[in-house]
């Protein structure tokens, strides 16, 4: 597997295979709300957006990174939803670098998100179709996240072997300025930050499924995925190029919930 790191103002608009990466916090959150029982998580552009869709559907919950906002009933914080009962609700997310990054690779053949805490599944994910290039979107920081890029690393790396030492690149994270930012916050009792949530999201294959977005009725959606050798089948197929489409990762679906140099 050849594996290319860039921002999300380098990324190419349709990779054949993208996988975008959020540590702090996006990616930890979606997996988290999944974990919690989500069914689907709805991509926003903008606030507007995330407001629109859930006044045109009550039931949905709208998440956003910040302050707690009038409107948006979860603050993007992986300790703050842990606790809660997600079962069968679709979460519309909105947040700076995260959603940002996987709607700015909507057009990939197979475009996955990404954290440490499915970064295990998301290695497996790439081995089992047989990905040749990975694009790795390193969403924070215009690209020079050291979280985000010490994940993707590591996934590149478990792609070639599972028994990687995620030591070093939870250290290289753990020295981020986004670990700093959060812990600054949480110590300054910043609303929307919890002072767990740096831990929660250093927490490294806690959840099974790789997390794959695929367009749903003109939106961009996030649900659990794994291809089907995951599940004793063949080896999967890629969807075909273009837009990401449901049918194209449906044809792998099971129901379930190059080398890096280095961290």
């Amino acid at each position: 597997m050849r594996p290319v790191f860039t921002g999300i103002p380098g990324a190419p608009t349709a990779p054949g295979v993208a996988v975008v990466v959020d540590v702090m916090r996006a990616f930890t959150v979606a997996a988290w709300a999944f974990r919690r029982g989500a069914e689907r998580i709805v991509f926003a552009r903008t606030r507007r957006e995330a407001l629109a869709l859930k006044a045109r559907h009550p039931d949905w919950l709208a998440c956003q990174d910040g302050a707690p906002t009038p409107g948006f009933d979860l603050v993007n914080s992986p300790a703050r939803l842990r606790a809660l009962d997600l079962r069968g609700r679709t979460v519309v997310q909105k947040t700076t670098a995260g959603t940002a990054g996987a709607l700015a690779v909507a057009d990939a053949g197979l475009l996955l998100c990404a954290s440490f805490a499915v970064a295990g599944a998301t290695a497996g994910a790439l081995r089992r179709v047989r990905a040749q290039a990975v694009t790795f979107v390193v969403t924070g920081d215009g690209g020079r996240a050291e979280e985000d890029l010490a994940c993707a690393r590591y996934i590149a790396r478990r792609v070639r072997t599972d028994d990687a030492d995620v030591a070093p690149y939870l250290a290289r994270a753990r020295r981020s300025t986004a670990a700093a930012r959060l812990a600054d916050g949480a110590r300054r009792g910043w609303a929307g930050v919890d002072p767990e949530d740096v831990a929660l999201c250093l927490e490294t294959d806690t959840f099974p499924s790789a997390m794959a977005a695929t367009r749903e009725d003109g939106h961009l959606v996030l649900r659990p995925w794994a291809p089907a050798e995951a599940a004793g089948g063949g080896p999967d197929t890629l969807p075909a190029a273009g837009p990401a489409s449901r049918d194209g990762l449906n044809r792998g679906l099971r129901a379930d919930p190059s080398p890096s140099s280095g961290p």
